[in-house]
């Protein structure tokens, strides 16, 4: 499984990845539910993904755009039976499980969804031309499903790959796999190749 991760995260780029000036950082999920080691979310690399994303928010001209998953209460269609086998995370929207773990990063507002993609009115607004940086948790689950959002919606999207976590490391290496039969729509590049350009 290590060779097959370094083969993942050590990309060869041709140095044609750039941080674009007007490129936005997007953290996905980086909540209390997903770093916890005693949830049934916790995600293996949150912290590492956190140190990376603290990296990257001072190479980037505009705040990140910080994004939360949390629960509908109503738990509409099929999402009852998504909660019926995770009851431990059938959680008001106000518990603190749902709050932000950025270290030492601030957000002035979160953009909220009960849904793993967080592609939709609010990330749309973004000019056409803009590069999403997409970065978080997980990136078996809601980073793919907004990687996948955002492309559909025809935006630029770089994944960076140890800015991401996922449930195991197994899970993460194998949505990384995916994300990467989808170049050049998506961009899979490390926190130290995007930082050198």
């Amino acid at each position: 499984m290590a060779e097959s991760r370094a083969s993942i995260l050590q990309l060869d780029l041709g140095g044609s990845t750039v941080i674009p000036t007007d490129a936005q950082l997007i953290a996905i999920d980086m909540q209390r539910v997903f770093r916890d080691p005693d949830s049934v979310w916790c995600c293996t690399g949150f912290d590492a993904a956190l140190r990376n994303i603290e990296r990257l928010a001072t190479a980037v001209s505009t705040p990140p755009i910080f994004t939360r998953f949390v629960r509908d209460p109503a738990e509409v269609g099929t999402w009852r039976e998504y909660y019926d086998r995770w009851p431990t995370t059938r959680l008001p929207p106000d518990d603190p499980a749902w709050e932000l773990e950025i270290g030492s990063l601030t957000a002035s507002d979160t953009l909220d969804a009960p849904t793993f993609s967080k592609w939709g009115n609010e990330l749309a607004r973004l000019p056409i031309t803009t590069p999403l940086i997409l970065t978080g948790v997980a990136t078996d689950c809601c980073v793919l499903g907004t990687a996948l959002g955002a492309i559909d919606a025809g935006r630029k999207v770089i994944v960076v790959t140890d800015a991401c976590a996922g449930g195991t490391d197994d899970a993460h290496i194998k949505a990384l796999e995916l994300l990467g039969l989808l170049d050049p729509l998506i961009t899979l590049v490390t926190t130290d190749e995007l930082l050198a350009q």
